[in-house]
């Protein structure tokens, strides 16, 4: 394989037939379930995944099948397969649904505006995870143009990962002989510290969730005579927290909630700093245990 081959490659397709569709894509308000219950009646999801589909099948990648999985309730997958010179299975994911539109959005931009400024593309869904189909089709052309053997490849673009994937368990069931044993999947929905080197995810933060409810009262009163008499639920909440985080320092108090940082993920703290050219900040073991529950993240300064 050439790089410079594949470099120019798709740079082309990028400019030519990527950033199109893309900007296209990010017109189309298709939010993820949990934030729109009515995104059937809407028909956003649809036109995305149409969108999707039509650009796949136009880029003519030798061997390819695209089809849209559809299941009562749920939302539409996206199903590419790419036949291959071997028998391994590389499976790529990627999601299209999107988060809410949010404020703060600065004077010129907006969440389904696309705008390109300073080479980057502005727009709510582009980065995530929008560009995850494109990459995955451009990247299998590339190869084929240089006639470079590749696996069989499966594309996987789901549409409710914003909502926790909930409908991405069923379809890896039901899909499961269609799929195959993936010899690598490559999931194209994360972040990187800067565009000269390849950079891969090697953990997951942790998420709990819950709901907290304080309730003094089993009805309104006034506040003239409930004041001093009734406790706060302000208060009350505050003491609630106060037992699972220092509201000082952070750190997570329930020794449940503790995990032990490894040696392997510590050494990859320091490579990503050290190749991120931020100097990571001196702490012990001990500290990262204490302090770092649930997630695994690290800071650096």
């Amino acid at each position: 394989m050439e790089a410079d081959k594949v470099r120019a490659f798709v740079n082309s397709a990028w400019s030519q037939s990527v950033l199109p569709a893309l900007q296209r894509y990010i017109e189309i308000p298709n939010q993820s379930p949990a934030f729109d219950p009515q995104w059937r009646e809407r028909g956003h999801m649809d036109e995305a995944v149409d969108l999707i589909v039509q650009w796949v099948c136009e880029q003519r990648v030798s061997g390819l099948e695209v089809r849209v999985v559809r299941a009562e309730k749920r939302t539409p997958l996206i199903l590419v397969e790419v036949a291959g010179q071997s028998e391994l299975t590389a499976l790529l994911y990627g999601h299209i649904d999107k988060q809410p539109p949010m404020e703060g959005w600065r004077e010129g931009l907006g969440p389904w505006k696309p705008v390109v400024e300073g080479g980057k593309l502005y727009g709510r869904g582009g980065a995530d995870d929008g560009y995850a189909v494109f990459a995955a089709i451009t990247a299998i052309k590339a190869l084929q143009e240089q006639g470079v053997p590749v696996p069989r490849c499966v594309v996987l673009i789901e549409a409710s990962e914003e909502s926790g994937s909930i409908d991405l368990p069923y379809y890896i069931g039901a899909l499961a002989d269609r799929i195959g044993r993936p010899s690598l999947v490559v999931c194209l929905d994360s972040g990187c510290g800067n565009y000269d080197q390849l950079w891969v995810t090697t953990s997951l933060r942790g998420l709990v969730s819950g709901e907290l409810k304080v309730q003094v009262l089993a009805e309104g009163v006034h506040s003239g005579p409930a004041s001093g008499v009734v406790p706060s639920s302000f208060r009350v909440l505050r003491q609630l927290l106060s037992r699972l985080e220092d509201e000082d320092t952070g750190e997570i108090l329930p020794p449940e909630l503790h995990v032990q940082v490894p040696e392997e993920r510590m050494q990859q703290a320091r490579a990503a700093a050290a190749a991120s050219g931020m100097p990571c900040s001196r702490i012990t073991r001990s500290q990262a245990e204490r302090s770092r529950s649930v997630t695994t993240s690290w800071s650096c300064f």
